[in-house]
């Protein structure tokens, strides 16, 4: 008996030693694991944590750390299989990893086992969670159901590398496509591939130097016409911290396409904050521009928020409201060239896991349709972002992370299912000019109006380098054109898009007669007075005030006649800018105007921008001449 006594002790004994050396073995490995996570090295993290759970296949914590870090890797299967060992091994293996354990299933694709567990384990006191669980699973069993079956290609090699592409975009003529590459997941820059004569693209490169900097420059957006950058950059600083502060949004101009691009400009305190602000897209008219911000007082997490245009101005920014916004994060907004059909990526809205393409339509001035989901194949559990839509509505451009390790995107294409279709566009491209001495006429401003209701539909000006002008416009309809120009008669002309036009655009050259050349219907215009402004200022000086008040004086008791308040600016910074500039200085003299005792209706302000200038603009002397607001008389 005593010897049988012995034996059970020894065996015990050795049962605890080998227990005990299984647990150090097991402690040092959990150990090793953390750090080498902690280092980045996640690959060799996941495998030393494998073997931990192979020496402690009880530690709760160890299964939980495998399976969540397969799953932040996008290893969906074997996040599955992580937390299935954890859920037969553990104590209480199966409410501690149910919740994980139906995430996985899924990201997997088995929305019926998901939907058991989500039954059996959900709680009311984590009901939200469990609701959002269900909610998904219920979308993922239907998308596969109702899966399109056109499977998104990637867009080759000569685009896509070993490191993120992400954020297309083109102008209408797409000879050019844009996106961003993050280097060494450290420094993003902006790129461009050129279209080849097959179809294809030629290989991506660097855009250089501007618009790109030793900072993170990402997330760029072409406009249509091509004359203007929108972009996101980052570790941004400045003395008051918001007008520059952490990731802004900047902008960018080429006078002429193969001109190289003004050094950018940050969009300042009306839409920049000390918050995010990133990931423009412009509406095919220059005057709408949608981009991402965490600011206060949104749904939560990034919101899309819209700002317009308007006198030269930028408005205070617009939450594009519950049918975008969620809780959750709404990014990589696009408005489409048909001006009313919104793309954007959300995590929240009901999807097949990450994030997800939706697509939502305009409703009104200011509402929007609820999202729909895009639906799979274009959308995985995968990662999918920063859509852009071609002119004729026919391929859908994305990136996606579905083909490599979380984050590591590429760029795809394919159809657009009838789902997510905007409707198709052509555009309306060519220049406003002298129909004497076919002069460019630059920075004019042009009415786009339906021929039929006398709607206006957009509000554009001829560009400032080439007096250029382009416009996104549904085929098979007649437009009316209304021109306007300091110094010009204006012009309203008549086009009609044809069948003929569905896939090319049409040209159609403005053509303006001086002022006073019609010699039946004499105008006689006198210029009465002109102020002069230094950089960025609109304030009039008491000196300013005296002289207007002197000119206009012996004008207050005549009878019937307009006064014509023009502004005009240097051609420094970008026309956008400058537009806006030249509409506060023309304001400010208007009211100036209406104080004196003139009728608020006869006082006519106008900003045009660069237009017109009286001197050359190489010289500092030259740029104040030009910086000039004119009073002008018309009776």
């Amino acid at each position: 008996m005593r010897g049988y006594l012995i034996i059970i002790f020894w065996c015990t004994s050795l049962s605890v030693l080998a227990q005990s050396k299984a647990e150090k073995k097991a402690d040092l490995l959990y150990t090793k694991a953390l750090t080498l996570k902690a280092s980045r090295e996640h690959a060799e993290a996941c495998k030393v944590m494998e073997q931990c759970v192979r020496w402690a296949p009880t530690n709760a914590d160890a299964h939980s750390l495998l399976g969540q870090w397969y799953f932040e890797g996008h290893d969906f299967n074997k996040a599955t299989e992580a937390f299935r060992r954890g859920t037969n091994n553990c104590r209480n293996g199966g409410s501690r990893f149910a919740r994980p354990l139906a995430r996985s299933l899924i990201y997997t694709g088995k929305s019926a086992e998901a939907l058991q567990l989500i039954n059996n384990y959900a709680t009311i006191r984590d009901s939200a969670d469990w609701n959002f669980l269900r909610r998904q699973a219920l979308f993922v069993a239907e998308a596969h159901k109702r899966s399109w079956g056109v499977w998104p290609q990637s867009m080759g090699v000569r685009v896509n590398t070993a490191y993120p592409e992400l954020f297309p975009s083109m102008a209408v003529d797409t000879q050019y496509l844009y996106f961003t590459r993050r280097i060494r997941n450290m420094d993003e820059d902006l790129y461009y591939a050129q279209a080849d004569s097959c179809g294809g693209w030629l290989a991506g490169r660097n855009m250089g130097d501007p618009p790109n900097t030793s900072n993170q420059e990402s997330a760029q957006f072409v406009s249509a016409d091509g004359h203007y950058l929108f972009f996101t950059r980052c570790e941004n600083r400045s003395e008051n911290g918001a007008a520059e502060g952490g990731c802004d949004l900047f902008m960018a101009y080429r006078p002429k396409m193969d001109t190289d691009w003004t050094i950018a400009q940050p969009f300042g305190l009306t839409i920049n904050t000390t918050a995010f602000e990133g990931m423009p897209s412009l509406s095919p008219d220059n005057r709408e521009l949608y981009f991402v911000s965490d600011r206060p007082g949104g749904y939560g997490g990034y919101d899309i928020y819209y700002s317009q245009f308007d006198n030269g101005l930028w408005q205070l920014p617009v939450n594009a409201g519950p049918g975008v916004n969620t809780p959750g994060n709404e990014t990589t907004p696009y408005i489409a060239t048909d001006n009313k059909t919104l793309y954007f990526a959300s995590d929240y809205w009901p999807g097949m896991g990450g994030t997800d393409l939706f697509i939502s339509r305009r409703k009104g001035a200011e509402a929007w349709s609820k999202a729909e989901n895009m639906g799979y194949p274009i959308n995985t559990p995968h990662d999918e972002k920063s859509e852009y839509i071609s002119l004729d509505a026919s391929t859908l451009y994305f990136a996606s992370d579905r083909n490599g390790p979380a984050g590591n995107y590429d760029l795809f294409q394919v159809g657009i299912p009838p789902i997510g279709a905007p409707t198709p566009m052509s555009y309306l491209q060519g220049r406003v000019m002298d129909s004497i001495t076919h002069v460019l006429l630059n920075s004019a401003a042009m009415l786009i109006c339906n021929a039929a209701t006398g709607d206006t539909l957009y509000e554009l000006r001829s560009n400032r380098g080439d007096a250029s002008y382009v416009i996104t416009l549904q085929p098979m309809r007649t437009y009316a054109i209304h021109t306007a120009r300091t110094g010009y008669q204006p012009v309203s002309d008549t086009v009609q898009f044809t069948a003929e036009y569905n896939s090319k655009p049409l040209t159609h050259n403005v053509m303006m007669l001086p002022i006073g050349y019609n010699p039946i219907v004499p105008i006689n215009d006198s210029l009465i007075a002109t102020v002069h402004f230094d950089v960025n200022i609109t304030e009039l000086s008491a000196a300013d005030k005296q002289q207007l008040q002197q000119q206009l004086s012996p004008w207050l008791e005549e009878k019937g006649v307009v006064i014509y308040v023009n502004a005009y600016t240097d051609n420094t910074g970008t026309p956008m800018i400058n537009e806006g500039l030249s509409y506060k200085r023309a304001g400010i003299i208007a009211q100036e105007i209406v104080s004196l005792g003139f009728e608020e209706t006869s006082v006519i302000a106008k900003g045009w921008g660069e237009a017109n200038p009286v001197a050359t603009n190489e010289t500092e002397e030259g740029r104040y001449k030009n910086r000039r607001v004119e009073v002008i008389i018309r009776r």
